[in-house]
């Protein structure tokens, strides 16, 4: 069982950055890959990024790529997500998700293939 707690959204102006973060519970957190969706109002759940189990392989949706940076630290059985250059249609509640893998370079972008979820955090881009 893995317990996921988001943090860090909040309302922001174009342009602007955003750290988002995201604490594991339990023991077990390096043998989960583990990745960041969002859902804007009206729309389905989407994928943004996602990180290895070891941090050694990472990938990003084309509308986040050079923006958006996925990161962890297994030894505080943590995840990041460093937005910059925000832009309004990033505008979205932000869900941190874990899959747990056998193969340390797997990551995947369905969110039916995770199994656990956090309860999500506002991210809000406005002038």
């Amino acid at each position: 069982q893995v317990q996921l707690v988001e943090s860090g959204g909040g309302m922001v102006q174009p342009g602007g950055s955003l750290r988002l973060s995201c604490a594991a519970s339990g023991r077990t957190f390096s043998l989960y890959s583990m990745g960041w969706f969002r859902q804007a109002p009206g729309k389905a759940r989407e994928f943004v990024a996602a990180i290895s189990r070891n941090g050694g392989k990472t990938f990003y949706a084309n509308s986040v790529k050079g923006r958006f940076t996925i990161s962890r630290d297994n030894a505080k059985n943590t995840v990041l997500l460093q937005m910059n250059s925000l832009k309004p249609e990033d505008t979205a509640v932000y869900y941190c998700a874990a899959d747990w893998v056998l193969t340390i370079g797997t990551v995947t972008t369905t969110p039916d293939d995770y199994d656990y979820w956090g309860q999500g955090t506002q991210v809000t881009v406005s002038s």
